[in-house]
């Protein structure tokens, strides 16, 4: 089970709000060389792009499947890579922005001062990223996995968070000369009227890894105790799951 885009982008409008807070907190500047850390289908580095008059704008993602959709524009070119490939070649940038994809790159207080090495004198970070030792689709996933009979199959694949503290990612961009730190967390309210909406909501993301694992039968009794667990948290119609994100920009 690849990343899917039809099946991500089915709740765009939610993922892309906190994208939007978090683009609005960059500075624009002429001539800017701007890196969009997974870029996914490529259709928030347009956005990017056209925002940020006359820059130059790189978008990084390992999957082909996404980049598959990418747009094709002038200003705008795409790499298939990895996080931490691009970290490791030579370059640096006005901007550095990730939206919702640094939760996927382990050890944060390693990675922060890379992304920070990357940026050229005055230049922001921006991050995006879900709170997910906090959201409660991830807390019932995370506790589904490291049970029998899937803990066996899935024990190799199981995801720890690498998502830190906002008190550790001040703390970071502090000891890094950051200047202009802003750090904040903020509820995007789902409305759900089933629950197999607030499936296909996590089923375009942290379940990916998990599914690409399990065969069947297994798959469709993973998937069904899942939505029971879900049903069993949210007994009440509309259904109101507080999806929490964090978002970071500083300027060094």
């Amino acid at each position: 089970m690849p990343w899917n885009p039809d099946v991500y982008n089915k709740f765009k409008e939610k993922r892309y709000e906190p994208f939007y807070d978090m683009l609005a907190h960059v500075d624009v500047k002429p001539g800017m060389r701007i890196l969009d850390l997974g870029c996914g289908t490529g259709e928030l580095t347009k956005i990017i792009a056209d925002k940020f008059n006359g820059a130059q704008v790189l978008g990084v993602d390992n999957s082909a499947e996404m980049l598959s959709k990418a747009p094709r524009q002038e200003n705008i070119s795409f790499a298939q890579r990895s996080v931490q490939e691009q970290l490791e070649l030579p370059g640096q940038w006005n901007a550095i922005i990730a939206n919702a994809s640094l939760q996927w790159v382990g050890d944060h207080v390693s990675l922060f001062p890379k992304l920070i090495s990357k940026l050229l004198p005055g230049g922001q970070l921006a991050v995006q990223m879900p709170s997910q030792k906090e959201n409660l689709l991830n807390q019932i996933l995370h506790q589904q996995v490291q049970e029998a009979p899937y803990y066996e199959v899935l024990k190799e694949t199981i995801r720890y968070s690498p998502v830190l503290s906002l008190d550790d990612y001040t703390r970071l961009f502090f000891d890094n000369a950051a200047k202009d730190i802003l750090v904040y967390q903020k509820v995007y309210p789902i409305i759900a009227a089933s629950t197999e909406t607030l499936y296909e909501f996590i089923s375009g993301s942290a379940l990916v890894p998990y599914m690409e694992k399990l065969q069947e039968p297994m798959q469709a009794e993973f998937i069904q105790e899942y939505k029971n667990r879900i049903a069993a948290h949210f007994t009440t119609s509309p259904m109101i799951y507080a999806f929490k994100r964090i978002i970071l920009v500083a300027k060094f």
